[in-house]
């Protein structure tokens, strides 16, 4: 703790953004780095507490009070090293990550905690700043081959974590690059590619294996997966959208939300997708269904395209302003947030659902919907409170259902839990022996930061097991 008094002489300052009417003209991201005198400054205002409560907020454990310090210090090199202890995506999660981290520190209390997703995304920047992140190849390799089937967060820290303790790994990405969810569902304003592309450059030199175009289920089958590999990690993600199965669904210019924000990834990244099928929100009436992370995506997206308006509708009550009595620190603040995408000029709703879709020509015209209240636990229609929103583009944004079930899930016969996500023990190991699964896969929808903690688990549960069981399959490959 280098300055003990640093939370009582400094107030918290947010991180910077470029200004609006700038940032929605371009697909570059919206963050303005700190000055490194202000960067010191915040991090010098962690306690160092005694309990550190930021580390129960971390799904990862990050050693936040010790990079605190160390930033303060000026010593930003250790200060990677200990980042790079817990978190194999600090720049990913210094972007993305909602930080309940912050939500867990002590001076949230007073609602001004340490400002410590800035300063784990400073330390990220400036390790990548001299040039590349450098490569830990293991010392000795098992001879033992696993296949990681997902190239998201989870996928690529189970891979990263399995290749350094010297497998040899091979990642199947069924799309035509790297990344999963961070390359192609995560928009370019919030996190640009040149970081993950680089941090793929780093596992390839570390031994990792990537190909991509390869479906795990209809071109390599589950049960050539088990043969050829001694282990496979199913990190394929929740992919399988919740609908809205209403009268007018199939209207066209009704999308699901990751339809709509992969085309403009593609974009960005240079692919011609505008043909016949492109989803455009330019010279529209946008209409967002659900409010959360993707959902502000997608009203990001649609204002930098040039919607002539965008309303988030959810059919949930509006937060609280502040903590309830029933929502005490260090709990997750259920509390009225605000992304940059919404500041950025969207209207938003709340406690309406979505009852048809009315059209014309076969296009979608309008939404009828009905205002509800939240009785007991009940979602209950409002009499009288019907609304009509004119609209050309509708984007579902309601969140995920669980994994894809077709293919590999149904070919190699794997339980699932009562949500319809991979059954797994605390090792990652699924029901069949020698496949194990993490992420969003068996766990469901969740964050960027729960995704690489899962990753790094399962990557754990899996190198004990290889090194239990006898190399049966190693021969195979």
């Amino acid at each position: 703790m280098g300055n003990p008094k640093g939370f009582l002489e400094l107030k918290r300052e947010e991180e910077n953004h470029r200004p609006i009417e700038e940032r929605i003209h371009d697909w570059r991201e919206m963050i303005v780095p700190a000055a490194p005198a202000q960067l010191r400054g915040q991090a010098s205002r962690c306690m160092d507490c005694g309990i550190p409560f930021c580390h129960q907020g971390c799904p990862l454990g990050n050693l936040i009070p010790e990079w605190n310090d160390l930033v303060y210090r000026g010593r930003l090199d250790e200060a990677a090293l200990r980042l790079s202890e817990t978190n194999n995506f600090p720049e990913v999660t210094g972007r993305i990550c909602p930080a309940p981290c912050e939500a867990s520190c002590v001076l949230n209390m007073r609602d001004e905690p340490v400002t410590i997703k800035e300063v784990e995304r400073t330390i990220a920047d400036h390790v990548l700043a001299q040039g590349a992140f450098v490569p830990q190849p293991p010392r000795v390799k098992t001879g033992r081959r696993v296949a990681v089937v997902g190239s998201g967060p989870a996928g690529l820290a189970c891979a990263q974590q399995l290749g350094r303790a010297g497998h040899d790994v091979v990642l199947f990405e069924r799309d035509d690059r790297i990344g999963g969810l961070l390359r192609y569902g995560i928009p370019d304003f919030k996190l640009e590619k040149a970081s993950l592309d680089a941090r793929i450059a780093q596992m390839r030199a570390e031994g990792v294996s990537f190909r991509v175009g390869v479906a795990v289920g209809p071109d390599v089958r589950g049960e050539q997966l088990i043969h050829d590999f001694d282990a496979a990690v199913l990190t394929m993600g929740a992919r399988a959208p919740r609908d809205l199965p209403i009268p007018g669904r199939e209207l066209r210019g009704v999308h699901f939300a990751m339809e709509f924000l992969v085309q403009q990834n593609r974009r960005v990244a240079g692919d011609d997708v505008d043909s016949g099928r492109a989803i455009l929100a330019g010279g529209k009436r946008v209409v967002v269904i659900g409010g959360g992370d993707t959902g502000s995506d997608c009203v990001g997206t649609s204002l930098r395209q040039g919607a002539v308006s965008v309303t988030q509708v959810e059919l949930m009550p509006k937060p609280a302003l502040v903590r309830m009595p029933s929502n005490p620190w260090p709990e997750w603040p259920l509390v009225l947030r605000t992304s940059t995408s919404q500041e950025e000029g969207a209207e938003r709703d709340w406690a309406i659902s979505t009852r048809s879709f009315l059209g014309d020509d076969g296009r979608v015209v309008a939404l009828q919907a009905q205002r509800v209240m939240l009785d007991g636990g009940k979602i209950t229609p409002i009499s009288g409170t019907e609304v009509s929103v004119p609209c050309e583009l509708v984007l579902l944004a309601m969140g995920f259902v669980g994994p894809e079930r077709h293919g590999v899930v149904e070919q190699l016969g794997l339980a699932l839990d009562a949500r319809g996500n991979v059954r797994t023990d605390a090792t990652g190991a699924t029901s069949v022996s020698g496949v194990f699964a993490a992420g969003d896969a068996a766990r469901g929808q969740s964050l960027v930061v729960w995704a690489i903690a899962d990753g790094r688990r399962v990557a754990a549960g899996v190198d004990a097991w290889l090194r239990r069981a006898p190399m049966a399959r190693a021969a195979n490959g």
